[in-house]
């Protein structure tokens, strides 16, 4: 666990009171572990579930899809953000360019809205005792200063909007709509009653 993220402060992606974001690199996997637990935060995906294909998920699900999140995490590449709330890693979003999560491309719900390039933002995982306080908004508005940061444009995320309140936290792990809607999202595509597709887009600098 990071006792004091003072050392990376300078990496934040945003900071608001006692809450802090950083992308997941080396230094902060250990706050990964420990935050998605020993279930890998739902069944042993390790928030690979958008970048395999379902035969690919069930067989690799656990220790496996861990070690291939610690390799993509150690290889350079930032697959999402953290968040932490007293310096405690609380939450998680995935955020990667869209072609990084090649489920999206097989869904017949959530295929391309546009050719337009876009990063995609398909996956939540917040620490139970930090749901229903607003992290889901502010892990969207570290999402979009980061993409902002990369030079994109668009940011896009596959929401539920669910037809009767509360849903299980269980069911509602890419977020839910109004969770979007207050981070400044507007819809862009529906081919589903409950699954909104909604971006947010970046103004240039």
């Amino acid at each position: 666990m990071t006792s004091n993220p003072s050392p990376y402060s300078r990496k934040a992606i945003w900071v608001v009171k006692q809450t802090s974001f950083y992308p997941l690199t080396p230094e902060h996997w250990e706050d990964f572990e420990a935050l998605f637990g020993e279930r890998g935060a739902c069944a042993g995906c390790w928030c690979l579930y958008w970048r395999q294909t379902q035969s690919e998920f069930e067989r690799f699900k656990g220790t496996q899809n861990r070690e291939a999140m610690k390799t993509i995490v150690q290889s350079g590449q930032v697959p999402g953000i953290l968040g932490y709330v007293d310096e405690q890693p609380v939450g998680w979003c995935a955020l990667a360019p869209r072609e990084t999560f090649s489920r999206l491309g097989r869904s017949r719900i959530l295929k391309k809205v546009d050719e337009s390039p876009v990063w995609s933002v398909p996956c939540f995982f917040v620490h139970k005792k930090q749901r229903r306080k607003g992290l889901t908004v502010k892990l969207l508005t570290a999402a979009i200063e980061y993409v902002k940061k990369q030079g994109g444009s668009i940011l896009e995320g596959y929401p539920v909007e669910p037809k009767k309140d509360p849903m299980p936290p269980v069911f509602a792990y890419t977020g839910l709509a109004s969770a979007f809607l207050q981070a400044g999202f507007t819809e862009c595509a529906r081919r589903s009653p409950t699954r909104p597709i909604m971006r947010y887009y970046i103004k240039p600098a």
